[in-house]
């Protein structure tokens, strides 16, 4: 399979091809795969006003209509599903057999989100709760909240990306979206297949790659009535701060943590922990980080999990070998490399892995006893790292699991039903994984994070909640 040699940006429904001037590389090769159009401020204010003029058209597309587009986007995902996974192991240097994974989830978003788009319920409320309110009653119903701003990150293209273009649709909110620069070419992708749709009303939808500074326009722009982030912690709260009287949904960073209790299976929970740790080179927000086992058993799940781990093929994302791919950049390699290393010189101890090769190939890495105060334990690696630490009181592991600024999902391996509550009721975190890793996620469930992680909930039904206002009537029967 072979990616064309350019590709354009959408603006306000149409492909447009204004210059070729981002340059997106094969992240395993070095090599530049493809180049895009990158939106200059001219073009992003031209799909902003789009978006404007299309918010009343948009609202009152039928429920059926906007069913329709869905479904028009999961048949052409499905037949497409080998370049849509093509296109993520060249342009994320996502080993091809989650990049498969992600498209698989993008149908399954779209296909959700078709289903919710005929729900849009609302609700009768009686009002004659006293005297004075005799004669009242009142109903509700939800309405598009208007035109919105998307920008999603490198990590997850496709799936990212749906789960704010498909509830946007599904609820009638025409958008602007800003796709990563490193990544867009997934983005680009669905626009391309919404382009095909001619019941949408042209500014429906805008996909524009654009630089950092760009990004400005996407958030600080009054017209626009939401704005979405998901990214690093740093820039989504920056650009909260700038966002101004928009409602903003922010899906950021974290450092999960995993507990491995001593009634554990400790086979099957090892065959999750690898997976959560290293899948993708650990590049997931959710990806475990921090593994903490209980002292009973914290030798033997110690050297299961050093004897897989060194058994991870590590290579061209292509290949179906392969398990640990390339990290998106050189420079991301590098800086959790110098992790790795401040860390062992701090006192931990390296069990395998550490080494870095071709520029941004770094091995699948284990530490054990990192100090607090570590980056590789305090702050979100978002590479092929995790870190071992023994627990003797479940209550403790509780503590050391809330002891982090972020709060995204964390994972409990116990067959303890007490335990299970216990964990749920006190750990500080958005979603509580009772017996596999924080890193399982299904395209309807709340997602979301607490502190550092984050703002408000994704998952179909929840960002439709979003990006809907509550419109209500009241009527006086005399």
């Amino acid at each position: 399979m072979k990616l064309k040699d350019t590709y354009p940006l959408y603006l306000n429904n149409k492909a447009a091809q204004p210059n070729t001037d981002l340059a997106v590389t094969d992240k395993y090769t070095g090599e530049v795969a493809f180049r895009t159009a990158l939106a200059t401020p001219d073009v992003i204010e031209e799909a902003i006003a789009g978006a404007v003029r299309a918010a009343e058209p948009m609202a009152k597309l039928a429920s059926y209509e906007k069913q329709d587009v869905l479904m028009h986007c999961v048949a052409r995902f499905r037949e497409r599903f080998d370049e849509l996974a093509y296109a993520l192991c060249v342009e994320a240097g996502k080993p091809i057999n989650d990049a498969e994974g992600e498209v698989t989830r993008l149908i399954d978003t779209f296909r959700i989100a078709a289903e919710e788009s005929v729900r849009n319920y609302g609700e009768v409320q009686p009002l004659d709760i006293s005297a004075r309110a005799k004669g009242y009653m009142g109903m509700w119903k939800r309405v598009p909240i208007g035109p919105c701003s998307f920008i999603s990150p490198f990590n997850f293209p496709l799936n990212l990306a749906a789960h704010k273009i498909a509830p946007a649709i599904a609820m009638g909110c025409p958008f602007v979206m800003k796709p990563a620069s490193k990544t867009p070419l997934g983005a680009i992708i669905m626009g391309e297949v919404l382009a095909e749709c001619d019941v949408l009303p042209e500014g429906a939808f805008s996909i524009l790659p654009a630089s950092r500074d760009g990004a400005d326009l996407f958030t600080e722009d009054e017209r626009l009535k939401l704005l979405s982030f998901t990214g690093s912690p740093g820039v989504g709260w920056d650009l909260k701060a700038k966002a101004g009287k928009k409602k903003v949904v922010l899906e950021l960073g974290g450092n999960a943590a995993v507990v491995i209790d001593k009634d554990a299976d400790l086979d099957d929970a090892l065959e999750r922990v690898i997976f959560g740790a290293f899948y993708q080179s650990g590049q997931s927000c959710i990806g475990v980080q921090r593994i903490l086992i209980h002292a009973a058993v914290y030798e033997r799940f110690k050297d299961m999990l050093v004897a897989k781990t060194k058994t991870l093929v590590a290579g061209d994302p292509k290949d179906r070998d392969t398990f640990i791919g390339p990290m998106i950049s050189d420079s991301e390699a590098k800086r959790l490399k110098c992790w790795i290393d401040e860390a062992v010189d701090a006192g931990a101890s390296l069990l395998c892995g550490g080494g870095l090769s071709r520029g941004n190939m770094l091995e699948a890495t284990l530490l054990e006893n990192v100090p607090a105060g570590a980056k590789a334990r305090d702050e979100e690696a978002f590479g092929p790292l995790a870190i071992l630490q023994r627990f003797e009181d479940f209550d403790a592991a509780l503590e050391e699991v809330n002891d982090s600024r972020f709060g995204l999902q964390a994972g409990i391996f116990t067959r303890d039903l007490f335990q299970m509550f216990d964990a749920w009721d006190r750990l500080d975190v958005g979603g509580v994984v009772i017996n596999d890793v924080p890193s399982y996620r299904v395209d309807n469930m709340p997602y979301g994070g607490v502190k550092d992680s984050g703002l408000g909930r994704e998952g179909i039904r929840f960002a439709i909640e979003d990006m809907s206002e509550i419109r209500n009537l009241v009527v006086r029967r005399t």
